[in-house]
This record gives C-alpha cells, sequence and structure tokens, in this order.
C-alpha cells in the first residue's frame, strides 16, 4: 500500500469510526433513504441472514467455507473485525481492497452528510453506514450469495432491509439488555424481528422460552420453521429438526456426526475448539441443507473440504506457547460460560493468567464463570471510549476474587505483564471482549516480528 493510499484509508476509518456508537439510534429509517440514494443494492443479491446472540460468526464462517468449497462465489458480512476494519466484508475469503474501500467511502460520504441534515432522520449511526458500504460492495460485485451476519438484536438492525433465502436464528440468552429488553423472550422478539413471510427459518435457540417467541413469529408470519442443536438439547414438538453430537476432541478441533433434515454425516471435522461449536455447527449444516433446497448444492466432499478450512479467529484461539497464548472474544454470560467450559478440554496448563477487558454496557457478573480458574488476573482497557476503566472493573472483581489482581490500563502492557508472569507451563488467557482481543493480537505479532 502506498503511503498516499494508506493516508487516504486512515482518513476514511478515522470518519467511519467519528460517525456515532454502534447501535446507539435503532430504527431502520436513515438505511432505508441511505440505501435508496445509492439505488438500493441490497434488492439485486441473495442472502442467508443471520442472527442470534452467540456462534452467529462462528456458523456464518462455516457456510460461507463451504458454500465457496463448492464453487459458489460468496461473500460475508460480519462483526466486529479481529486484525483489520476489512475483515468485516470478504468475498470468497478475501477481504475488500483498501483503495476499494476508500472509494465506496467517498461515494456514500455526502449521502450520509445530507441524510444528517435533516431532522426527521437525524445523524446515522457507524453500523448503518459499514452495513451500507456492504450492500455496495457487494451489489458492484455480485457474488452467488452473501452471507450477512446481524449486528445488534434484528428487528432494527440496519441489515433488515434484505430478503433472504433463508434466515437463521443462533442460540440466545441475555445480551445488551438495555436496547434488547431484560427477559430472554424480550431479546426473542427482537432477534425474531429478522423473519420474514415465507421466509423458511432455522433456529439453535435451546432455551424454550425463546423458542416459543420464535415458532409463535413463525406461525404468524407463515415461516416454516427448522431446528438444529447438540444432541440431548430441548427439541420442541412438531418442528423438523437437525442434531449434531461430538465424537472426539482433536489438538485444533473436533469431529463431530451431524444428522440432518434429510441428510447425515459421520466424523466431520471442524477446526473450532469448544462444545459451543458443535451448537453452530448443527445450525451451519442444516442452514446448508436449507440452501441446497433453493438450488445452492454441495457434495460431502465439498461439505468436508469448507468445514475443514474455516478459519474463525478469537474463538479460543491459540496463537503462542510457552505459556500458552489463547484468545477467545467472549463478552456476554453465555459466551463466558462456554470458554470457562471449554479451556480444561482443550489446553492443559499449570496455572491460567486471565488478562480482561470488558465494554461498559456489559453485564460484569459474566467474569464469575472464567474468576474461579485463574490464579491472576489482569483488568485492562482497549482503546474505545465505551469500554470499562480498569478500576470499575477492580471494583467488581475484587470481592469475588481472592487470587492475585494487577490493574494494567493498556492492554499491550497487560499482555506483556501476563506473558512475563507465565512460565512454559502456564497459559495466558485474553478475553472480556473482541477489541481487547483485537489489541492483544496486534501486540502478539508485534512482539514475534520484533
Amino acid at each position: 500500500m502506498s503511503q498516499q493510499t494508506e493516508a487516504a484509508y486512515r482518513r476514511a476509518l478515522e470518519w467511519i469510526h467519528s460517525i456515532g456508537r454502534f447501535g446507539m439510534k435503532q430504527g431502520l429509517q436513515r438505511i432505508e433513504k441511505l440505501l435508496s440514494l445509492l439505488g438500493n443494492p441490497q434488492e439485486q443479491l441473495n442472502y442467508i441472514h443471520i442472527g442470534g446472540t452467540n456462534g452467529k460468526g462462528s456458523a456464518a464462517a462455516m457456510i460461507a467455507t463451504v458454500l465457496q468449497e463448492s464453487g459458489y462465489r460468496t461473500a460475508l458480512f460480519t462483526s466486529p473485525y479481529i486484525s483489520s476494519f476489512t475483515n468485516r466484508m470478504s468475498i470468497n475469503g478475501r477481504d475488500i481492497n483498501s483503495s476499494r474501500l476508500v472509494k465506496l467511502v467517498e461515494q456514500i460520504r455526502p449521502l450520509v452528510e445530507k441524510i444528517g441534515e435533516d431532522p426527521a432522520l437525524g445523524s446515522m449511526t457507524e453500523f448503518e453506514v459499514v452495513t451500507a458500504l456492504a450492500l455496495t460492495y457487494f451489489s458492484s460485485e455480485q457474488p452467488d450469495l452473501v452471507v450477512l451476519e446481524v449486528g445488534l438484536g434484528g428487528r432494527l438492525d440496519a441489515t433488515n432491509l434484505v430478503r433472504p433465502l433463508v434466515s437463521v436464528i443462533t442460540n440466545i440468552s441475555l445480551d445488551h439488555t438495555e436496547v434488547l429488553g431484560e427477559t430472554v423472550e424480550a431479546v426473542a422478539r427482537e432477534k425474531a424481528g429478522i423473519i420474514k413471510n415465507g421466509i423458511p427459518v432455522l433456529t439453535g435457540a435451546a432455551d424454550r422460552r425463546a423458542q416459543q417467541v420464535i415458532a409463535e413469529i413463525c406461525r404468524e408470519r407463515r415461516s416454516p420453521l427448522f431446528w438444529a442443536l447438540p444432541a440431548g438439547e430441548n427439541v420442541p414438538p412438531g418442528v423438523k429438526s437437525a442434531f449434531a453430537e461430538r465424537r472426539k476432541i482433536l489438538a485444533e478441533g473436533q469431529l463431530l456426526d451431524y444428522h440432518g433434515l434429510s441428510r447425515s454425516y459421520r466424523e466431520l471435522q471442524i477446526p473450532l475448539r469448544g462444545r459451543h461449536q458443535i451448537a453452530n455447527s448443527a445450525v451451519a449444516l442444516a442452514a446448508l441443507e436449507l440452501l441446497a433446497e433453493r438450488g445452492f448444492s454441495f457434495s460431502e466432499e465439498e461439505l468436508r473440504r469448507g468445514l475443514g478450512k474455516t478459519t474463525w479467529p478469537a474463538r479460543l484461539e491459540l496463537i503462542g506457547e510457552k505459556p500458552l497464548l489463547i484468545l477467545d472474544g467472549a463478552h456476554n454470560p453465555a459466551a463466558m460460560e462456554g470458554l470457562a467450559a471449554s479451556l480444561p478440554e482443550y489446553f492443559s496448563y499449570r496455572r491460567l493468567i486471565a488478562v480482561v477487558g470488558v465494554m461498559a454496557d456489559k453485564d460484569l457478573s459474566m467474569l464469575d464463570h472464567i474468576l474461579p480458574l485463574a490464579e491472576t488476573v489482569i483488568l485492562t482497557r482497549p482503546e474505545l471510549p465505551r469500554a470499562a476503566s480498569p478500576e470499575v472493573l477492580a471494583a467488581f472483581v475484587k470481592s469475588r476474587f481472592s487470587g492475585k489482581l494487577l490493574v494494567e490500563a493498556v492492554v499491550e502492557r497487560a499482555l506483556e505483564k501476563a506473558l512475563a508472569l507465565g512460565g512454559p507451563e502456564d497459559a495466558v488467557l485474553v478475553t472480556g471482549s473482541f477489541y481487547t482481543v483485537s489489541e492483544a493480537r496486534l501486540a502478539a505479532r508485534k512482539k514475534d516480528s520484533a
């Protein structure tokens, strides 16, 4: 990248990040207006639309990789990013080119500013603008299918102007309660807002309360409903269901058997760690079955190859040894519970040193899942205005944690301290937010290249 292009890219990102907090002003009027001014690019593409609380990114990655291996030109829109902003929009595994992103920003910026001048609409949010950038990019490239991940909620999410081939809702639990509601039923109703009249719906929601809400909305909208859960989970009566069960834990993933809506496969290998990834695999595989019924066919060989090539960073990701350096973006109680359950299954270590940084709007009780596993906890803060201060975290943690508690405000220094404390038989875990993990990954790479 030339210096001129790099400077233009940096200015484009600065403008995007200056727009306003993700999810601050929910509603579809602004994104509808912007897409209208852009010629409604969302109407020119095929989609699978994926919402839910946890697992939607992993399921999206598996679906996209299998379709790509099956010969389909496949776009993926996801959030947040781990290494680079351009990770958020890709085609066949290749991120958008930075110079292309700059041109799209130049195209969209005056329209965004024009909308912001209308008092009836108000200023756009960052996520609305990023969604418009992605849809405009994909429309110009015309992939065969777009795997589109919901940002926040569903009903009022900026992605919810598309009409997909299949709507997917992964597992549902409490998160973003200040926006989505304080009960599982309320959150489920917001997530189920992506259900469209007559469009097939697949869900991996295991909570009975969430299941009832989703089933009710599917009946109202006459949308066929399918279920995908791990073996042994609650499957409601009267719906066609698929399930997956783990066969074996591997050093870099796991083997599973899948019993599907119409197909079954034994000993599928996924390079993703954690029992929760079995649930995500069941959702991805059932979604692929529904897509096959709509023209996106695949062979068993293509399926196995695609699953085996799936990469999804910051999910029980091992990036260093002696001590082990593990990255996981768990940022709500359900995700943290899954992380805590999976750590001893996949990693052997003497002591665990946890580097934790979270957002200020999160339920800090999620830390109760990971604190009992750690000998030392280092509290930090990613460079983001809405991140919780380490001092606030310390006030919460110190009454619940009997181990060594440290505060280091800068993520890079917190990671350095953790690695210095850890011996060759220990493990360092970075968690609490994808933003914390992103900064730690960058710091680790810088250290390795030094």
